[in-house]
């Protein structure tokens, strides 16, 4: 197989020119610890830019055909030799190793291989530099609409654990001490509520990186007449990103938007497990959980660890400062391509997949987890509903609250303790007492139309 180094270049912009010298100039031989070293580890994260540098190909294919550079049969031969090569990609047989770089040169070469100068020809009017930016950007589009399913799957699952224990009880906390009552309802749709707004973050996302890269080249153009708005259609895309140097300039920019509505979902996932690691604990003991869930200890029998809301916890300090690497890359970078810019995929690709996953581990931890409302009741101090009482007193007798929040306290020797009835009494939009149920049902509905 030949190794195309003026197409495997990334972010190169002497497309068919060797990036180290001229056309005319013997190539000379990269250092092995330069080329392993500026790789990186695009070989692995490349995997999972396959299918979509895939997808552009094609669209460029289709746009070379229509002005002419590519024949309607070259334009056949190549979109059935890249389908065959995302056959093999679904079918486990890609591979990319160091000295291919990454996987548009994987791709390149397969067609150069297999079509000979039309397999070549599919680089023409194009740079490394939108080939691989629009390969990222639809990555993203891609795994923002998997997070989105998967948080509003979430989202429905903690309204379904609220209703189910609306009437637990549950002491609310304020500086770390028992505040005023609270339920596991309560407690329940307040995880429902982050997620829908999360969601809305992320489709706001969505719509503002929905613009298409690819026919900016190095980020100047090219001497070709390139529909570029017929490629966006083609690609799905929202809009045309219009300057070719803002294509680049925009590296960073857009991954970092990217990022924060990931960073929102971690925060959200985060709280729920600081809750649950703390609500489980022998000192709380608020919920029970499944013995599927939780791990042992080498040395202490007893031991029942939460080791996957531990490592869900931590992983929110990952996602965060996965956003602050792709904004400390990118902050002051000169216009136009960077090699600094390679490293972005990592924060981007990584940063999606603990989403991904972390998602799948809080709905596990969710549905094993059973109130145990026995030992609530029992943890609940009778000082939780002074508060209560207080609105109570100013109510019943005409006096101002701050009157009645200094006699709370001789009250509460007769104050009668009923669960039920205090949550009840809790009738403020959002309180325990009215959890405005069809409002959270009407923001999913409306949020399943607009998949």
């Amino acid at each position: 197989m030949t190794k195309l180094w003026q197409q495997s270049s990334i972010g190169s912009a002497t497309s068919g020119l060797d990036r180290r010298g001229s056309a005319q100039d013997k190539p000379a031989k990269l250092h092995p610890t330069i080329e392993t070293y500026t790789v990186g580890e695009d070989p692995a994260l490349d995997l999972s830019l396959f299918p979509f540098d895939i997808a552009a190909s094609k669209a460029h294919a289709k746009g070379l055909n229509k002005i002419g550079i590519l024949s309607t049969h070259e334009l056949s031969q190549l979109l059935a030799a890249l389908t065959e090569l995302q056959q093999k990609f679904e079918d486990g047989k890609i591979t990319i190793a160091v000295e291919d770089e990454d996987c548009h040169t994987v791709i390149e070469n397969a067609l150069t291989k297999k079509l000979g100068s039309t397999g070549k020809k599919i680089h023409t009017g194009r740079s490394r530099n939108d080939q691989v930016l629009v390969a990222l950007r639809l990555l993203m589009k891609d795994r923002l609409q998997n997070i989105r399913t998967g948080a509003l799957a979430l989202a429905e699952s903690f309204l379904s654990f609220a209703r189910k224990y609306e009437q637990v009880p549950l002491p609310g906390y304020s500086h770390m001490q028992q505040a005023m009552l609270g339920s596991v309802g309560h407690f329940g749709c307040s995880f429902v509520e982050s997620l829908l707004d999360d969601i809305a973050l992320l489709d706001a996302i969505q719509k503002h990186i929905d613009a298409n890269p690819l026919g900016s080249a190095a980020g100047y153009g090219v001497a070709l007449p390139l529909d570029r708005e017929k490629v966006t259609q083609e690609l799905q895309f929202g809009r045309t990103q219009i300057n070719a140097l803002y294509c680049q300039n925009s590296r960073g920019k857009f991954e970092s938007v990217f990022l924060e509505g990931l960073v929102q979902i971690m925060m959200t996932l985060g709280r729920f497990a600081s809750d649950l690691l703390l609500f489980t604990t022998q000192e709380f003991d608020f919920f029970a959980v499944d013995a599927s869930l939780v791990t042992g200890s080498s040395i202490m029998p007893q031991k029942k660890n939460l080791d996957g809301l531990e490592i869900l916890r931590g992983n929110v300090s990952v996602v965060i400062g996965y956003q602050h690497m792709v904004k400390d890359i990118a902050k002051s970078l000169p216009s136009g391509y960077n090699r600094d810019l390679q490293l972005l995929k990592r924060p981007v690709i990584y940063g999606a997949d603990i989403v991904l996953q972390s998602i799948d581990v809080a709905l596990l931890y969710l549905k094993g987890i059973t109130p145990k409302k026995a030992s609530i009741e029992q943890k609940i101090t009778k000082e939780i509903f002074m508060a209560d009482v207080a609105v109570a007193l100013s109510k019943e007798k005409g006096i101002p609250f701050r009157e009645a929040y200094r006699l709370s306290k001789k009250h509460m020797k007769t104050y009668k303790v009923d669960y039920q009835k205090n949550i009840a009494s809790k009738v403020s939009p959002g309180a325990p007492g009215n959890l405005q149920w069809n409002a959270y049902a009407k923001r999913i509905a409306v949020l399943k139309r607009t998949v």
